[in-house]
C-alpha cells in the first residue's frame, strides 16, 4: 500500500508539472499580447501564490474587491502559471504574473503598493513579507471555527481583517501578547452584499436544498468532509421526494486524498444526472461554478460541513444544517456557533426530509440563528459590511500616510523599497517555480 500511494503521488506530481508547463506556454503567448500595467496606478495588491486548485480562495473576493477598486485600484499578484492563466481569463481585477522574485520586484518598483492583501497562508507569503514600508494584511478566504482560524500565523501580518466578535474571541484564546484593538479590524462578511447571480434553474414550488460539503481533509483532526458518510444517503433521499431541488457544490479538492471519497462524489453526480433524466423539470444542479453567491441566497435550506461555508451561509441569515464529522479525532470548536447549531449526524442522513422541515418551521431555531448571525458578522443590513470593509482600507491608508511622514528622512519611500536587499539574498528561492 505505501508503494502504491507513492506511485499515485508520483503520477499526480508529473501531471502537475505538465499542467504547469502547458500553462507557462499559454501565458508566454498571452503576456506578449497584453498591454503593460499603467505605472504607479496601484496602491493595493492581492498576493496569490497558489496554483489553480485553490482559486476558490480568491474568487470569493472578486466582487468585494471590484467594488473597492472603484476607490482604490487593485491588482492581483499571481505566482503560479496555472492560477495566472485562469485569473487572466476570469478576474475582474488586473493581474500581474510574478512567478520569479525578480518579476515581483519589478512590479513593486513600477507600482506604489501600500497595502498587500492575503487570502491564505501559503508558505510563499513570506517571500512577500520581506518588503517593508507597506502594510501586509490577512483577509482570509472565509470565516469558520476550523483550527485554521486560530493559527499563530496571524501574528506574521501587520493587520488582519476579521468578520466580527466571534473571530476575535476565538483568536484571543490562542494568540498571546497580541494587540487585538489595533491589529484585528472587524468588517463582517463583504461577500454577503453580493449574494446574487443568474439562477441556472426556473424557480417553482420545490424546496431548494444546497448541499455544499468540504473535502476529506489531509489528516484525521481535519476530517470534516461528509460526502462519503452523509452525502450519498441524504442526496438519494431528497431526489426521491419529487418536491426538492438539490444544488450540489462539492469542494474542488474532494477526493484528492481518499479514493473512496472521490467515488462517493462521483456517485452523487451520477444520481443527479439520472434524476434529471427521469424528470427534466427537477433541474437539480451540480455546481462547479467560480461564482459563489446565488447558491447561498436562493437555497431554502443549506447542508454544509464544518468549513467556511457554514459562515458564508450564516451571513445570509437563512436556515442551515451542519454535518457532524464521523471521525472521532476531528477537532470541533463548540465554543461558538457550533455549540448551538443544528447538527446532522450520519445516522440522521436518511431522515433528511423531516430534518429540513423541522429546521424551517422551528421558531427557536430561527431565534438562535439570528443571535449567532449578529455575533459573527455584526450589522448585516445590506451595504453595511461593505462600508466597514472600505472604512478599514481607508484607515490603513491613513496610517500609511502617517508613517510615511514620520519616516520621511529614513530613505527612499516607494514601491521599490526593499527590493535591493531581497535581490542580493535569495537563498532557497530559486526561480520560484510551482513545478
Amino acid at each position: 500500500m505505501p508503494l502504491l500511494n507513492d506511485a499515485r503521488r508520483a503520477v499526480a506530481l508529473a501531471r502537475d508539472v505538465l499542467a504547469n508547463r502547458r500553462a507557462r506556454a499559454e501565458l508566454s503567448q498571452r503576456l506578449s499580447q497584453l498591454t503593460p500595467l499603467e505605472p504607479g496606478r496601484y496602491k493595493i495588491a492581492v498576493y496569490f501564490a497558489d496554483s489553480a486548485v485553490n482559486l476558490y480562495q480568491i474568487r470569493q473576493w472578486y466582487k468585494p474587491l471590484a467594488e473597492l477598486a472603484k476607490t482604490w485600484p487593485v491588482v492581483v499578484l499571481s505566482r503560479a502559471p496555472t492560477a495566472a492563466t485562469a485569473l487572466y481569463e476570469e478576474s475582474p481585477l488586473p493581474v500581474a504574473y510574478v512567478r520569479r522574485v525578480v518579476d515581483l520586484e519589478q512590479t513593486l518598483a513600477d507600482q506604489d503598493i501600500r497595502i498587500v492583501l492575503y487570502v491564505n497562508q501559503n508558505a510563499k507569503n513570506f517571500q512577500m513579507f520581506r518588503y517593508g514600508q507597506r502594510w501586509h494584511v490577512f483577509i482570509n478566504h472565509g470565516e469558520s471555527d476550523k483550527m485554521y482560524m486560530t493559527t499563530n500565523q496571524f501574528k506574521a501580518y501587520d493587520y488582519s481583517l476579521v468578520a466580527g466578535d466571534a473571530a476575535i474571541a476565538r483568536l484571543k484564546k490562542v494568540l498571546w501578547d497580541y494587540d487585538f484593538d489595533r491589529r484585528a479590524i472587524p468588517i463582517g462578511r463583504p461577500q454577503a452584499d453580493h449574494y446574487s447571480g443568474t439562477l441556472p434553474y426556473t424557480p417553482d414550488e420545490r424546496t431548494v436544498v444546497l448541499y455544499a460539503p468540504t473535502w476529506e481533509g489531509d489528516r484525521a483532526a481535519a476530517a470534516y468532509g461528509s460526502i462519503a458518510s452523509h452525502g450519498v444517503t441524504l442526496v438519494r433521499r431528497l431526489l426521491e421526494t419529487g418536491t426538492h431541488r438539490v444544488i450540489y457544490r462539492p469542494h474542488p479538492r474532494s477526493g484528492v486524498v481518499d479514493r473512496a471519497y472521490g467515488q462517493a462524489n462521483r456517485e452523487i453526480q451520477d444520481l443527479l444526472v439520472a434524476a434529471n433524466q427521469r424528470d427534466p423539470r427537477a433541474q437539480h444542479i451540480f455546481d462547479q461554478g467560480a461564482e459563489l453567491g446565488w447558491q447561498l441566497s436562493a437555497a431554502d435550506v443549506a447542508i454544509v460541513d464544518i468549513s467556511a461555508m457554514v459562515y458564508d451561509r450564516l451571513a445570509s441569515g437563512k436556515p442551515l444544517l451542519i454535518t457532524r464529522p464521523v471521525a472521532p479525532e476531528a477537532e470541533i470548536d463548540e465554543g461558538g456557533y457550533l455549540s448551538a447549531c443544528e447538527w446532522l449526524t450520519a445516522t440522521d442522513a436518511s431522515q433528511i426530509v423531516s430534518r429540513i422541515e423541522t429546521v424551517r418551521a422551528d421558531p427557536a431555531s430561527a431565534e438562535r440563528l439570528a443571535f449567532w448571525v449578529e455575533r459573527y458578522f455584526g450589522d448585516t443590513t445590506p451595504g453595511a459590511t461593505t462600508d466597514r470593509f472600505h472604512a478599514a482600507i481607508q484607515q490603513l491608508m491613513d496610517r500609511w500616510d502617517e508613517h510615511a511622514a514620520l519616516h520621511a528622512g529614513d530613505g527612499q519611500l516607494g514601491a521599490s523599497t526593499g527590493a535591493r536587499g531581497a535581490a542580493s539574498d535569495r537563498s532557497g528561492d530559486g526561480d520560484d517555480s510551482d513545478d
